[in-house]
Parts: C-alpha cells; structure tokens; sequence
C-alpha cells in the first residue's frame, strides 16, 4: 500500500539553475551572429533547465586577445570577486570563447571561472565539458582548431592584401595629410569620398587614393620646401607650422615624427607602399625590412615631384641614417647631462640628436633607450610602465562608451585636442584614470589630476584596482566638484562628493539616451 501511495505522489520539480551567457561575434558585419547564438543558448538553457539571468557580450571584437574585449573581462571580473549570482556561464562554442594563439590562455580564462565556483558550458559542442579525460582531450583540440583557423584565415587574408596593393589599391593604412580615399566600384567607377574612420561597403569595392583639399596640397609642398631649400629640421618645420595655427591629418599640432610622416610618405610621388610592419594575429608590431615590403609604383596622381621627394630622402640620409646606435646613445647621454633630464621635446629639439621617434624604433621604446644610458631609476621605469597601460585602459574605456553611446541611439564624439566627449551635441563628459594606492593602514587610494581646462559637464574617475591591471569602479560627479576637490581620492568619495560610484558606464549611456530623447522630442 506504501508503495502505491508513493507511486502516486507527483514528482518533485527540478530546481532550476541560474545561468549566465557570453555570446562575442568578430566583425560588426556578421548582423545576426549575436542573436543566432543567443537563440542556440535559449534553446540549451530550457532543455536544461537553466534560467539566464544575465548577459555578457563581445560585439565587433577579435578573439585573439582579452584586450579589447570588454565582455569577457567584465564575466571574470563579476566572478572572481563575488558579484555573480549564477552557478554556470553558457557559451555557443569553444571559438566563441576565444581562437586565442595559446590554448593555455583559452584554458587559464575558464579555470579562474572554475576556481571561482562557476563552471563553463559549451551549448553547440558534441561534448559535455564535464573535466572528464574525453572532454579535456576533445576540448584542447577544438581549442587548437580555433586558433588554427584564425592563422589560416589571416594568410588568406594577408595574401588577398597584397594582390590588391600590388594593384595599385589602397589596403590599409593612414593616407596622409593632402590624399583622400575614394571607393571605387567594382567597375572603377568612382563612389565617394572615404572620411576617417569609414571604410567600403562591399568586397567587391576598392579603394584608391586621390589628391585631398588644396590648402592642405599647399601644406604639404610647404614642408618639403622649408626641408629641402630652407634646410629648415623636423622641429623647426613643427614650431613654423605650428606657430601658424596649421593643424596636421589628425587635427593636432605637428610635432616632429608627425612632419618626419609627411617627408617619407611615398604615397606624395603616386607610389603605393604596403606590409611596412607587420600586426598579423594582434601581435606587437614588427617593422619589416624593405625587401618585404609591397610596392606599385605611380599608382595614384602625385602632389609632390619625385626631383623635391628625392631630394628630401637624400637630406634625410645624410642627417641620420650615418649614425650607429653607439653614437646615438653617446649623443642621448650628452643630452641628459646638459638637461639633467629628458623627454621626446627636449630629443625633438636638439638640432643634434635624432628624434624621438628614432629613438623608440630602435631600442623598444624611449623607455629602452633610457634604460641603456642609465638615466631611469628603476622605480621611475616602474611608474612609466603603469602610466602606459593605464593610458591604454583608459582609451578602451572612451572607445566602449563612444560605441555604446553610439548602440543606445544617441551621438558622441571626442574632441582630439581636448579628448573631451561631447554627447548629444549637449552632454560634455571628461574622463580620467587613476592607479590605486594603499596606504599602510591597508585602505586603498587614488590620486589624479583632473581636467580642468575644458571645463566639461560630467567628470568620470576610473579607478583601479590594486596592482592595476583591473579596473574597480567609476566615480562620476559634477565637474564643479571636482574642481574644487583637494587631495586623494578615498573609497567614500562618493559620500562627501555629490557624487555617484558605479561598477560600468551604463548609468552614463543610460543617460545619454535620456538626453538624446529629450532633444528629439
């Protein structure tokens, strides 16, 4: 009888599982790639009883690096420091994950998640990512097919480049003050004027380079003749041009590798000159030697003639190309001595001394070449380091608010001179990133100089984490408080400031949109 009454009893429902999803898609042309795999992951999730309670995605971004992908390190960020209320992360499969080169990085990303108590789950894999020898086995080679695919595509992609640049096409690269990129059809008929940051519409399109607006033609002939018969260098081309109120390609003032630019681009003389570095895979840039590089001679209507860029090659030659890197640092150590201290202005402006840009080239960077000279205390070399990779996070972070702005519907732009954001045509927002600091009761700290000259509406400290690789939050205020604000920032800044903290920029984009309607309606 106990037995019937137990048969009778309705079954116990299945506790439902709180679940995550990661979708990233490599290119902002494969339009409905995100919500392909969102509906593949819908699909799992019911079947297994899972409830998606939040959302992490990669739009438009590579899978060859975690740099760049805002998603991803956002997932991690939630996980290992307590912030995720779900028990598993479902992904469509192991290349949506990542095609990284290393599979150990693949590998090192989703054992921090499991570590963390989370584990990762493939929805359109023929494996159960169960940690068992069969899935771990299978798991590794989809890992290396991923990367594998990635390699292959880029030689394929590599090799189409070079057929249309020893077409005579534009493939990449900046044009120069002076050109412009038109799109050709795929007849040679022309279409219209590329502005920065666009690109062509279909495959099938080209792109080719033509003479740009006249007084910028005027610029550019202007600097070859103060280089080749006023005998004028680089930093005095700078000053003149600058002194004027002659801006250059990028709308900022010329400094002298920005004038060294113009000087060697052959693209003046109608020649198309390609592959001079090399990024392939996201790797660290490698300048390649000449016999690499791809050429096509008299491919576009030359600003320039070849008699003035000749001469100006031949200036160039016998200014520096005679000095061996002993010599050049011999010259960097008597600069140092004379100053007491060095930057790229004071090496700019020695008539003496390559520049800057030389400098860089050769040694890996001025901080190598500093290095080498004894100059850089290594606690110095240390901070200069930090001050790089925080001014790279912090032009991520512009880049994602620039694009979710951009996805909420409404409209940014950042001034070049004053990096200064302008939303809407109303809203303007000023960004700053500060390195944490503990202090030696163990409270964390941060220090920044705001930017004050531009005055904008919202001021935006992104402060890090200790160690600085991870970012903490985001302290937004009023600008009016932070001008009148001395000292460290403290972790209750948000409480004496008339201020908010905030762990992204969505209450930002959020606002933009409101702002965006309003002026609509």
């Amino acid at each position: 009888m106990g037995k019937v009454a137990a048969a009778r009893e309705p079954p116990k429902e299945r506790r439902r599982v709180r679940a995550a999803q990661y979708v990233r898609m490599s290119t902002e042309h494969q339009t409905y790639s995100l919500e392909n795999q969102k509906d593949a992951i819908r699909g799992y999730a019911e079947v297994m009883g899972y409830d998606i309670v939040a959302t992490y995605e990669d739009p438009g971004r590579s899978g060859l690096h975690i740099e760049g992908r805002p998603g991803l390190k956002k997932l991690l960020f939630d996980i290992e420091h307590g912030l995720a209320d779900y028990e598993t992360v479902v992904v469509y499969d192991v290349s949506r994950w990542g095609r990284f080169q290393s599979i150990d990085e693949s590998a090192s990303y989703e054992y921090r998640c499991q570590i963390a108590g989370v584990r990762i789950e493939f929805c359109a894999e023929q494996f159960a990512n169960d940690g068992t020898v069969g899935s771990d086995v299978l798991k590794a080679i989809k890992r290396s097919m991923a990367a594998e695919y990635s390699r292959m595509l880029s030689q394929r992609v590599f090799l189409g480049q070079v057929r249309m640049a020893r077409m005579g096409f534009h493939v990449g690269g900046i044009q120069g003050l002076g050109l412009r990129r038109l799109m050709l059809d795929q007849f040679g008929q022309p279409k219209l004027i590329l502005a920065r940051y666009e690109h062509k519409n279909f495959q099938t399109d080209r792109v080719t380079i033509v003479p740009g607006p006249p007084e910028e033609i005027a610029t550019v002939r202007l600097i070859f003749r103060l280089f080749v018969k006023s005998r004028k260098n680089e930093p005095q081309i700078a000053k003149y041009l600058n002194d004027r109120g002659i801006l250059n390609d990028f709308g900022r003032p010329w400094k002298s590798h920005s004038v060294r630019r113009v000087l060697t681009n052959e693209k003046y003389i109608g020649n198309n000159v390609w592959n001079k570095r090399c990024t392939k895979l996201k790797t660290k840039v490698a300048y390649n030697p000449p016999d690499q590089w791809v050429r096509a001679d008299n491919a576009f209507e030359p600003i320039i003639s070849r008699q003035l860029f000749d001469k100006a090659q031949q200036v160039l030659k016998s200014l520096y190309l005679h000095i061996s890197d002993d010599e050049m640092l011999a010259t960097l150590r008597n600069l140092h001595k004379r100053h007491g201290k060095l930057s790229c202005d004071i090496i700019n402006a020695a008539p003496e001394c390559p520049s800057a840009y030389r400098y860089g080239a050769h040694f890996g960077g001025l901080l190598g070449a500093y290095k080498l000279i004894g100059c850089l205390p290594p606690r110095k070399s240390h901070f200069i380091e930090i001050d790089r990779r925080l001014t790279d996070i912090r032009h991520r972070v512009i880049e994602d608010l620039l694009v979710a702005v951009d996805k909420a519907g409404g409209r940014a732009s950042q001034a070049p001179e004053t990096e200064i954001i302008r939303i809407n045509g109303e809203l303007t927002v000023a960004l700053a990133i500060a390195r944490c600091r503990v202090s030696h009761c163990a409270y964390p700290r941060w220090s920044s100089r705001a930017v004050r000259e531009a005055m904008p509406d919202i001021f935006v400290l992104i402060r890090m984490q200790p160690g600085n690789l991870i970012i903490r939050d985001y302290l937004i205020a009023p600008m009016h408080e932070i001008v009148g604000f001395k000292g460290d920032f403290h972790v209750n800044n948000g409480m004496k400031l008339d201020a908010f903290v905030f762990r992204s920029l969505d209450p930002l984009v959020a606002l933009a949109e409101r702002t965006f309607v309003g002026s609509a309606t």
